[in-house]
């Protein structure tokens, strides 16, 4: 289905479980899409309405040309849109990388809204080693030599990865294609515009003293960018927060140790009740 927000720009969003149930919005991170939670929807929907969508910029959703359609804030407004469209009641909203920039954006604009949080490999400020002016190179690359380039570059880095993802990547059919078209899908606007933010964003720790839902914080073991950010964001949350590091797992644990991952969550949800 699509959900046009109220700038015009329309979102691929798939929805699963019955729908008087508890909501459970899953966002996915920069450069992902929302079959990044595929594996899981069907088990999560025997209890959960569970909604995925791509971003802006993202997978099948609009690709708006204006620099200034691409936010922190602006996701976090799209993201309350389709929960708001589909009418998703007792919310859980988990975001992973950047999703969880965003959920974390969308619980301090409205701390009501979501009955429980789970931020997933993020960080409340700017990510450990990310460099303004590396990223500002990025942008420039990505907007003037597209962004086959700014994949050759990246894939030199390796920012993100790990001996599980290589594991992934090297043994999961079909996965380095998937990454392939994840990657094609996206709009060198939005990875300039967003990738800027999220290397300048200010530092929002200190603010999530004003969350009191029940939250959780997923990292994985061998997510050395984000390990030691997720246990900040579980030490600043008021309200009851437990950190589950994912053995055997990096940046994407929902697929380098999905067992664990799923399990988790599965747990979180179920002592919501």
């Amino acid at each position: 289905m699509r959900v046009t927000v109220d700038d015009g720009t329309s979102l691929a969003v798939e929805a699963a479980g019955p729908d008087d149930a508890p909501g459970l919005l899953l966002v996915h991170g920069f450069g992902g899409a929302k079959e990044d939670f595929a594996d899981h929807v069907d088990e999560f929907a025997r209890d959960h309405r569970v909604v995925v969508f791509d971003h802006r910029g993202h997978g099948a959703s609009d690709a708006p040309a204006d620099p200034a359609a691409y936010s922190l804030d602006r996701l976090a407004a799209d993201t309350r849109a389709v929960a708001d469209a589909l009418g998703l009641r007792d919310l859980r909203l988990l975001g992973h990388s950047m999703g969880g920039m965003v959920t974390r954006r969308m619980a301090l604009a409205d701390p009501g809204r979501c009955a429980a949080l789970v931020f997933m490999d993020t960080s409340a400020t700017v990510p450990p080693g990310l460099d303004p002016e590396i990223v500002a190179y990025g942008a420039e690359v990505a907007l003037t030599h597209g962004m086959a380039e700014l994949k050759r570059l990246s894939d030199g880095l390796d920012v993100l990865g790990s001996e599980a993802y290589r594991r992934v990547l090297a043994t999961r059919p079909g996965f380095e294609a998937y990454v392939a078209r994840k990657w094609a899908s996206l709009s060198p606007v939005m990875w300039a515009s967003l990738a800027r933010e999220m290397s300048t964003q200010p530092d929002e720790t200190s603010r999530l003293a004003a969350l009191a839902q029940p939250s959780l914080v997923l990292v994985g073991e061998q997510d050395h960018t984000f390990r030691e950010a997720s246990r900040a964001i579980a030490d600043a949350l008021d309200g009851p927060a437990c950190l589950v590091v994912i053995p055997d797992a990096g940046h994407s644990p929902q697929f380098e140790n999905p067992t664990a991952w799923h399990a988790a969550v599965r747990g979180f949800l179920d002592g919501l009740r």
